[in-house]
């Protein structure tokens, strides 16, 4: 078997990433629907309701973050995770109900979303974790990217298959068909096989525990630039509900199927981006750097297409360096952590890639309600450029990083790490 599929060699892993890929299709149908349902059906194209949306099922990722990250380092992830898949299902079901019987409103798809939140704060980060006990040590970045690349591959195949959804049956369906996804998922964490899991220590209860995370965290230089880049990426940069529906409806005036299509286009580049990273033993900072500036790049270009197409063609770079750039700091971020505290430093990474989404996806609501959707990329173009920034103030202080040009020529060199 390939390198980049190694992992897959793991009984336990192989079918984790069975059911999971499944669940993972019905959980971009839905937020493609649910998208769709808020801009087109609730409301008159008001990006600022799509924001209101996203900050309440990404708020509680920040807000029950010392609980979240405990709860992955000192409850058992396979049987939390059943609980959080099953309450995931519930929630698509009561939205799908509501929705096909021609009763659902505004408020309601705000409570949703807000509820979804709270069961995926604690999904999120034991999901990350959880990788680390079916796989070796050695194999854990692969199966980082692996991971990742199902996640994607179910994002090109969502979005297009709820686009021709919504217009043969409507959004009530595809909400009640995510609902049915998450049985195959919890079917294969019941096939796992119990014995074969590998163990961690776990943490103890003491007092105390739940900020030990924070305190770790700022003990580490390299910990807390990832962190600082990760809450300007996850601000502005990777709102992409916002950016792709209001540039499809309201620059592009496309309808479901075309918009869709869009989500599927750039899943293309997130699936590149996490395939590279399956491949990567390791994974330098530099390759974190890289990401951040060509995301920035990408965003900025997708501000001035002037063409559906050509706009979705931006699309493939701006997910393939979204993806390398959020891999990378998750595949930092795990291996550079002691296993006993990894469930709560994912947790408080989750927290600031998502739980930041709240503060910029209203604003850049308002943005393109006020100057236009070109200009809300333009925000996350910058703010891509200041995570590069970040990164580099970093390699300067703590990795000597020179940079100088000679003949013409970009050279430079690093010393030895230091934080």
């Amino acid at each position: 078997m390939s390198s980049t599929f190694r992992s897959l060699r793991v009984y336990n892993y192989r079918v984790w990433a069975g059911g999971a890929i499944v669940s993972n299709i019905g959980t971009w149908m839905q937020r493609t629907a649910q998208d769709w349902l808020v801009l087109t059906q609730l409301t008159d194209h008001n990006a600022t309701a799509l924001g209101i949306v996203t900050a309440l099922q990404f708020g509680p990722q920040l807000l029950l973050l010392p609980l979240t990250g405990l709860a992955a380092d000192s409850l058992d992830r396979r049987k939390l995770l059943i609980a959080t898949q099953v309450g995931q299902g519930i929630l698509a079901l009561g939205l799908g109900v509501l929705t096909v019987l021609g009763h659902v409103q505004l408020w309601q798809v705000y409570g949703f979303a807000a509820l979804l939140g709270i069961v995926t704060a604690f999904d999120a980060p034991v999901r990350q974790t959880f990788v680390s006990n079916l796989v070796s040590e050695a194999d854990l970045p692969n199966a980082v990217g692996l991971n990742s690349t199902s996640f994607n591959a179910a994002r090109m195949v969502g979005p297009a298959v709820a686009g021709v959804l919504i217009g043969a049956v409507g959004t009530g369906w595809v909400f009640l068909i995510n609902a049915v996804s998450f049985v195959a998922v919890i079917v294969s964490l019941n096939l796992l096989r119990v014995g074969e899991l590998r163990r961690e220590d776990q943490s103890s209860r003491k007092h105390g525990s739940l900020l030990e995370g924070f305190t770790y965290v700022r003990q580490r230089p390299d910990l807390k630039a990832i962190l600082l880049m990760l809450f300007f990426v996850g601000t502005f940069a990777i709102n992409f509900p916002i950016f792709i529906s209001t540039m499809s409806v309201s620059v592009f005036h496309a309808g479901a199927g075309e918009y869709g299509l869009l989500n599927s286009v750039m899943a293309v580049g997130a699936v590149a981006g996490a395939l590279l990273a399956a491949r990567r033993d390791t994974v330098p900072f530099g390759v974190l750097i890289g990401g951040a500036a060509v995301l920035g790049v990408g965003l900025a270009l997708a501000a001035v297409m002037p063409g559906l197409w050509l706009f979705g063609l931006t699309l493939v770079v701006v997910g393939i360096s979204a993806q390398t750039f959020m891999n990378s700091s998750n595949t930092i971020m795990q291996l550079s952590t002691e296993p006993a505290m990894r469930g709560r430093v994912m947790a408080l990474r989750l927290a600031v890639a998502l739980g930041a989404m709240p503060i910029g996806a209203p604003l850049l609501g308002w943005v393109a309600d006020t100057f236009g959707p070109r200009w809300s990329l333009a925000v996350g173009a910058v703010s891509g450029l200041a995570a590069l920034t970040v990164g580099l103030l970093y390699l300067g202080k703590y990795r000597q990083l020179q940079v100088w040009v000679d003949g013409g020529r970009l050279h430079w060199r690093m010393g030895e790490v230091g934080g």
